[in-house]
């Protein structure tokens, strides 16, 4: 195995760090039989039911948080998550749309058919319309419920919005990515409009305002305007600290040290969006609803280390099944837990809120049959076992097929070119192409992009399409163990067989020229009438044109002179 030398980095400093001093949770052996998801767990012995608050951050690294040795600042995470439980199993997807899909149903993406990519804007997608998604069994248990930031779950039509999906009120954009301050957001070059919404409205009046601090003030709103005496739940969105790179200059200031500007940059979107999380805070507190709250704080997937994020020491990035795209920040901050100030290594699932939540809320789970989460709330606050032995972390049949993939290679049973990643026990098998591989040091360097790819690199994997980890002895995956353990790739292989038997077709259709925000008064919205049916094509052909989303500045330009001469024309009507 060729391996080239970390620059920079040695054994020693590793340990000085006290990444190879974790204590990682105890081995088990593989296990047969899964758990069953609707297994009932006692009821919580709550008085009231909880106000339930449930904060996502977008592309927050692994390494990126203070309590797991970021040189970013994040005083208020740091002390919400040992004040409660560190969550430190804990797993996402490795892009937004699988993520949020999955938070919102419960389920694995094989079962919405959201297991490609994501929903892009000009597409005629949306989460499933037939899933009952986490807010409606809330509004059943009698909970106001709000969203605040980023939704990225389809708007092609008005029946995908938030609001009609299970959300009293909705505050924030559609689409994957926008501006911080304009809300402009560009799909390709002349592809331009902006995404704000109040409800199902253009929020015009909203441009300017940094989207950080108005989705915290908005929270605060919120709950200034509720009683506590009524259970309510927020799901805060925030659109940090996905690109593009923007903060308030204050806080950029507060790390002219670091040499990488990008880093710079992401440092100071992370602390801010660490100071939103304190103002949410007070703002609980101050109107009475923090003694009967539960804060929940989950990343959406790995960080984007060429933008800045570091998923240190783990390997890969952002949209590959390395730990480094699916191991995610997490921690449940509230005064109701039983076991608080500890870690838990229990293993927890992105699909395990929506159960665990309605249970909390004392809802009704058994008209919603086939989750894919589990009830973990007795794993995270009194430190009981995890009902969890086993995550699907995807397969995606559309994804390029790996070169030297076959049938042969998965023991006739599976064909390794697929893209696929499963985790059983202590074991994690991937199959077909897993994304980029690399571990990538914090980038704090100067001199981009030469010292910022001071990573180590094995050179031995372009040739294979099955990796298999003991991801307990080894979290950073560094030994594959698929040559040394064929009995285990067998067994998960299986494993992988049983879960593809489930799978409903991909919904990725192609782009519709209807969603042009040019046929939409300048803003992204739904274009498409409420008679038409679900357009999808189950297992359509990826997208011909792949081109990344640019910001180029004749884009913004048109997105700006369209919305002025849609206000000027609203003023003389």
């Amino acid at each position: 195995m060729a391996v080239y030398a970390l620059t920079g980095f040695s054994l020693v400093s590793l340990l000085s760090f006290g990444y190879l001093s974790w204590d990682w949770m105890k081995p088990s052996l593989v296990a047969d039989v899964p758990t069953d998801p609707m297994e009932k767990s006692p009821p919580p012995t709550f008085s009231r039911p909880p106000h339930i608050i449930f904060i996502l951050t977008d592309d927050q690294g692994y390494h990126d948080v203070g309590y797991h040795g970021s040189d970013i600042q994040t005083p208020t995470l740091d002390r919400l998550a040992a004040e409660g439980v560190k969550l430190e199993n804990y797993y996402i997807q490795p892009i937004c749309t699988p993520s949020r899909s999955q938070l919102i149903t419960g389920r694995y993406q094989i079962h919405t058919g959201l297991q490609h990519s994501i929903i892009r804007p000009r597409q005629p997608n949306c989460l499933p319309l037939d899933q009952v998604t986490l807010p409606q069994k809330l509004q059943e248990a009698g909970y106001s419920t709000h969203m605040v930031g980023k939704w990225h779950l389809g708007f092609y039509k008005k029946e995908c919005l938030p609001t009609r999906r299970g959300f009293d009120t909705f505050l924030g954009s559609l689409t994957g990515n926008v501006d911080y301050y304009t809300y402009d957001n560009c799909d390709g070059p002349g592809v331009c409009g902006y995404d704000l919404h109040e409800g199902e409205d253009v929020a015009w009046d909203q441009s300017g305002k940094y989207s950080t601090f108005l989705y915290s003030q908005r929270v605060s709103k919120i709950l200034a305007s509720h009683s506590p005496k009524e259970p309510i739940f927020i799901y805060v969105a925030f659109q940090a600290v996905h690109t593009p790179l923007q903060s308030p200059k204050e806080y950029i200031y507060r790390y002219r040290s670091m040499g990488n500007v990008a880093r710079r940059k992401y440092a100071a979107m992370v602390t801010c969006m660490d100071e939103a999380v304190k103002n949410i805070t007070w703002a609980l507190k101050k109107y009475g609803y923090y003694d009967n709250s539960v804060i929940v704080f989950s990343t959406d997937n790995g960080g984007q280390t060429f933008s800045g994020g570091s998923n240190w020491p783990l390997r890969g990035r952002k949209g590959t099944y390395w730990e480094g795209g699916v191991r995610g920040i997490g921690f449940v901050h509230s005064p109701l837990i039983k076991r608080k100030r500890r870690t838990s290594w229990a293993l927890v699932h992105i699909t395990d809120w929506y159960p665990t939540l309605v249970s909390l809320a004392r809802g009704n789970l058994s008209n919603v049959p086939g989750l894919d989460g589990y009830n973990v709330w007795p794993a995270i606050s009194e430190g009981k076992e995890s009902p969890r032995t086993e995550i699907l972390h995807n397969i995606d049949p559309l994804y390029n097929h790996a070169k030297y993939g076959s049938l042969e290679d998965g023991f006739g049973i599976w064909n390794t070119a697929v893209q696929a990643s499963i985790r059983v026990g202590e074991w994690k098998l991937l199959t077909g192409d897993p994304g980029y591989s690399d571990w990538i040091p914090p980038q704090t360097l100067t001199n981009f992009p030469g010292s910022w790819w001071n990573l180590e690199r094995l050179t031995d994997g372009l040739r294979k399409s099955v990796w298999l980890f003991n991801i307990t002895a080894d979290p950073y995956e560094r030994y594959d163990l698929s040559d040394q353990r064929p009995d285990v790739v067998r067994t998960l292989l299986m494993r992988l067989v049983h879960y593809n038997r489930t799978a409903i077709p991909v919904r990725y259709p192609a782009e519709n020229p209807r969603a042009h925000p040019d046929f939409n008064g300048g803003a992204w919205g739904p274009w498409a009438s409420e008679d038409d049916g679900e357009e999808w094509e189950g297992g359509g052909e990826p997208l011909k044109s792949r081109n990344k989303k640019k910001k180029c500045k004749i884009c913004k330009l048109r997105s700006f002179f369209r919305k002025l001469n849609t206000r000027l024309m609203s003023n003389r009507i």
